[in-house]
């Protein structure tokens, strides 16, 4: 009898390093992101979280090692027929594989001059040649699975900040991705419409087949709906697993972080001269 075959996962990276000029922010990362899971991506501030996004979508290109994205699996061998690395993308091949992916914004980033039907109807319009009469469907579809079809002749404007949110995610899915990033996507939200779009992550995944990753520090919400959890400190991967593994990490770094302790190796105060160099105490006492 032989063993079923390990799938691929959707996104890898492979010994990748990136920086802004002289401060490097990914140092010879490697890591998968599964396919149709949820992966969160957690860590401290500067951590190199949305970095990961932007390289995963083409804004950012890796200054070393790969960021691969692979297409439709073979059912009998379980690997991917296609595996493009997204840093080598030319710009018509980067904006085919971007249609693979959906991004929701942190706080949102609807079009404030557009309504809430347009909003969610806009990448179709854009990126489509279906007619109205379909994508009034199509989008009075995707506002129906976040709850809003109601809402959909109001303004940005009309509307609270939970659902917004809602609205944002309904426009992220409006292609069928494969994939879907979603930056602080709990952000500002009150207790209730957090819960609400958490619990909404986690359905339309598995409802839609999708592979999210989350982009996120609230520590609750995000464990309980995540199959994997990443953390990013220091340019290195400090933990990765289920989210029970991780909160029981010893790594300090990472006891810290889940337990949200002022103390431990994330300093409070960055990195420089001393307060005796900058006032001059040190100068004053020779």
């Amino acid at each position: 009898m032989t063993d079923t075959p390990t799938p691929s996962p959707l996104i890898e990276l492979k010994n990748l390093s990136f920086g802004y000029g002289s401060r490097l922010i990914l140092d010879g990362v490697t890591l998968t992101i599964p396919r149709g899971k949820v992966t969160a991506l957690m860590g401290a501030s500067g951590g190199g979280k949305t970095t990961v996004l932007r390289l995963i979508g083409g804004q950012h290109r890796a200054q070393k090692g790969e960021l691969l994205l692979h297409g439709a699996v073979d059912p009998l061998t379980g690997q991917p027929a296609l595996t493009q690395n997204v840093g080598q993308l030319n710009a018509k091949d980067l904006y085919a594989a971007r249609r693979r992916m959906g991004m929701l914004f942190q706080f949102g980033a609807l079009f404030t001059d557009l309504s809430v039907f347009d909003n969610v109807a806009f990448p179709l319009r854009e990126h489509s040649d279906l007619s109205e009469a379909l994508v009034r469907d199509i989008v009075l579809m995707k506002l129906n699975a976040v709850g809003l079809r109601g809402a959909r002749d109001l303004m940005p404007s009309e509307i609270s900040g939970g659902m917004a949110r809602r609205v944002a995610l309904a426009r992220s899915i409006a292609l069928d991705p494969e994939l879907v990033m979603y930056d602080e996507p709990f952000a500002g939200l009150d207790p209730i419409s957090l819960g609400t779009a958490a619990r909404l992550i986690r359905q339309l995944n598995d409802a839609m087949g999708l592979t999210s990753i989350i982009v996120s520090h609230d520590l609750e919400e995000t464990f309980r709906i995540a199959d994997k959890v990443i953390v990013l400190a220091n340019g290195k991967i400090a933990a990765q697993g289920t989210p029970e593994s991780v909160r029981n990490s010893t790594d300090p770094l990472v006891h810290q972080f889940v337990n949200a302790l002022p103390e431990g190796p994330v300093r409070f105060h960055y990195p420089g001269s001393t307060v005796a160099q900058d006032f001059g105490f040190d100068k004053a006492a020779s």
